[in-house]
């Protein structure tokens, strides 16, 4: 980690560098670092941190060219919700109905059907349902159209140096050298502002741990390869704990006048804790089943699962497996996860 101290020194370097007499760049004068260093002396950091790490010169130097801080990224990022009120949820079935919509299914439909080869290899490899992998492959990037077009180096270096969450982003910064390292040129180094890219939408570091040859070419491409998209993708649930042969969930029948809030969890999740609280206590099937709460689907009797009911009493229910909380790994929402889920049902229904 890159010490305060290391920091306001360069930053006096480099502001003596300049001179006396050197004007403020437009693009610093938005936003500025919380420490006060400037951009360019903050990349120098950057620029010496890969070195140690082994990038080549020639990486560092195509993949720094000309950067300047992204304001609108700096937006983007300030602009993120925070921790929610205790005001209540949005209901879910509004979310499922805009994202789980005949588009989408029909596209997840049309991707299940043509690509049976490499979707089979990755489930064969990695236990994880082809419907998973292709509804992942539709949330993130709606099968492969939609990646983004921020340039991933100017974004990461952006975020570091502006310091909110300055190691996760400097992390990321040098893992995209490496990426950019094994070959991939800048301008195939585009995704989201915060530095998500590729079909699954990975981070660099996500990419260097997890993704995969899908196709034995000898390259892990996220870009434009299916197999390597679809293999990444299942290598990323499987490292995440996905039970093979288990459902994600199951719809459930809760009776009339189950109390629900008499089953709440206990637990206390260390992430996205306002994410699990909404989830009941982990018992069996059996054991719901002496409550009342009966599953729709098959679903084995020593299964532990939680039971959740996100509308309230009256609406829809879900028995929900381990393997759920390997979908809110990817993404912690349970608008999310629950999209993904029932996604994957109708493409294989």
């Amino acid at each position: 980690m890159i010490s305060k101290k290391a920091l306001t020194l360069a930053a006096a370097l480099f502001a003596f560098s300049l001179g006396s007499g050197t004007s403020v760049p437009a693009h610093a004068q938005q936003y500025a670092a919380r420490d006060g260093i400037a951009f360019d002396a903050y990349l120098e950091l950057l620029k010496a941190r890969a070195r140690a790490e082994g990038v080549s010169e020639a990486t560092i130097q195509r993949m720094t060219s000309g950067l300047t801080p992204n304001d609108r990224v700096i937006r983007l990022d300030r602009g993120q919700p925070g921790r929610p009120t205790r005001r209540g949820y949005p209901d879910l079935a509004p979310y499922i109905a805009k994202h789980v919509n005949s588009t989408r299914i029909a596209g997840g439909k049309s991707v299940y059907r043509n690509s049976r080869t490499q979707l089979l290899s990755a489930e064969r490899t990695y236990g994880v349902p082809s419907e998973i992998i292709v509804a992942i492959f539709g949330h993130e990037t709606s099968y492969g159209r939609i990646r983004g077009n921020f340039d991933l180096s100017r974004s990461l270096a952006t975020l570091a140096w502006e310091g909110r969450r300055r190691e996760l982003f400097a992390g990321e910064f040098i893992a995209l050298l490496k990426v950019a390292d094994r070959g991939y040129s800048r301008q195939q180094l585009v995704g989201s502002y915060a530095g998500a890219f590729g079909n699954p939408q990975f981070l660099p570091s996500v990419y260097l741990r997890l993704a995969t040859d899908g196709d034995g070419d000898g390259r892990a491409n996220i870009f434009s390869n299916r197999a390597d998209t679809f293999a990444s993708i299942a290598n990323y649930f499987k490292d995440a704990g996905w039970r093979t042969g288990q459902p994600w969930g199951v719809r459930a029948y809760v009776p009339s006048g189950f109390n629900v809030d008499a089953y709440k969890t206990k637990l206390v999740s260390p992430v996205c804790s306002r994410v699990h609280e909404r989830h009941s206590q982990w018992k069996t099937v059996r054991e719901w089943r002496a409550l009342g709460v009966q599953p729709q689907r098959p679903l084995a009797e020593d299964t532990l699962v939680s039971l959740f009911q996100p509308d309230g009493p009256g609406k829809p229910a879900w028995l929900l497996t381990g393997n759920y909380r390997v979908i809110l790994e990817y993404n912690c929402s349970n608008y999310y996860a629950m999209s993904v889920g029932l996604l994957a049902d109708e493409i294989v229904n």
